[in-house]
């Protein structure tokens, strides 16, 4: 009975954390939305100016964002008080260098890929929260091939091959959907190896890591779905 009470405490603590983390990823994709959706609608006019006189401006957020990463994720594995609001500036300045990429399609591929991305999202998570098998060979192949197709992505900026873009956003594809799975096996490791007693660093760690899976799903996915817009 104690063993049975013991397993159901573990349990309730688990859910705990996966909802705490899944909180924030709500919250940063959320955020990232809304700053989105004030420069293509309400802004409209700032990201038009931006984009045709003053595009230095999104080049500069852009490498300001992988600073960014960098420095909440660092905070993150330090459990530090920064943590969360440079997490939380990160999704805020993502929103507005997406805006940047999600004006260049129609509305409608927007929707399909945001909700194909969900989809995706929530099926590889339930894999992932529920399978047996250790993933973490599978994770450093994915790591392994993502740093290919980084090299395949530079290079092709100077080729310019449609056929190439497709292939890469294919494998991209497949490669976030793994890592999403794993990412939520991670999850219960580290509850688990920490028995339970995980610090909100942790937290914002995982949610950050399943922040970025999710956009880079949907931004490839929008490029396969937005082919011809």
């Amino acid at each position: 009975m104690n063993d049975n009470l013991i397993f159901t405490e573990s349990q309730s603590g688990l859910s705990a954390f996966f909802t705490k983390i899944y909180s924030l990823v709500g919250i940063g994709i959320g955020l990232s939305a809304f700053v989105s959706w004030l420069m293509l609608y309400p802004f409209q006019q700032n990201l038009l100016t931006i984009m045709t006189q003053y595009p230095w401006v999104y080049m500069g957020a852009f490498f300001i964002e992988l600073a960014l990463v960098f420095l909440a994720s660092n905070a993150a594995r330090k459990n530090t008080a920064a943590a969360l609001p440079l997490f939380l500036t990160y999704s805020a300045l993502n929103g507005f260098t997406l805006s940047f990429i999600i004006v260049q399609y129609a509305q409608t591929t927007v929707v399909q890929a945001f909700v194909s991305s969900a989809l995706v999202f929530f099926v590889m998570a339930g894999i992932g929260a529920t399978i047996k098998k250790d993933l973490s060979g599978m994770a450093k192949a994915l790591m392994a091939a993502l740093i290919g197709i980084v090299i395949a992505s530079i290079v092709n900026i100077f080729m310019g091959s449609g056929t190439m873009n497709f292939i890469i956003s294919i494998v991209s594809v497949l490669i976030f959907s793994g890592l999403i799975a794993y990412d939520n096996q991670m999850i219960k490791r580290v509850y688990h190896q920490t028995g339970g007693n995980v610090q909100d660093g942790w937290a914002i760690s995982m949610a950050l890591s399943l922040y970025l899976d999710f956009i880079n799903l949907f931004l490839n996915l929008l490029r396969l779905f937005g082919r011809n817009d």
